[in-house]
């Protein structure tokens, strides 16, 4: 079991050039998730909140809740470096619900945000947070 969560939670990219641009990576990309989006679901423009799409029609108070938590809480937690390749399958799977379902038909302008933050998010899954990340710090106390 140990195995398992630390493969989940820990990755060396292999030097600390590397480690150190994957920080600034997962960093900008979250910051910039949050300012774009998650502020969105803040901002109230003529009496009314964002419309989240629902083409999966799943609840509304679910799918509301997947959306928010994938713009707002997810991109603090990508740049502490916590539990990164859990918590960012949910927003793997609304942007990518977006270019694939939302966007399918519009013009590769409007399909091209959804996604490169698709691709971007897929290559955090697939390399991790890199060793500057709580779950590397925790993982060292833990196992220490």
């Amino acid at each position: 079991m140990n195995d398992i969560i630390i493969s989940i939670l820990y990755s060396d990219l292999g030097s600390t050039w590397n480690n150190a641009a994957m920080l600034l990576f997962r960093c900008l990309l979250a910051l910039e998730l949050f300012r774009v989006h998650g502020m969105k679901k803040f901002r109230v423009v003529n009496g009314q909140k964002e419309h989240v799409p629902n083409p999966l029609h799943l609840p509304e108070k679910l799918n509301a809740l997947v959306a928010t938590f994938s713009d707002t809480v997810v991109p603090f937690l990508v740049i502490l470096g916590i539990g990164t390749r859990l918590v960012i399958l949910p927003t793997i799977g609304v942007t990518a619900i977006g270019y694939f379902v939302v966007h399918a038909k519009d013009d590769l302008e409007v399909r091209d945000v959804p996604y490169m933050y698709t691709l971007s998010l897929l290559f955090l899954l697939a390399l991790g947070a890199g060793t500057y990340s709580l779950d590397t710090f925790l993982l060292l106390q833990l196992f220490n």
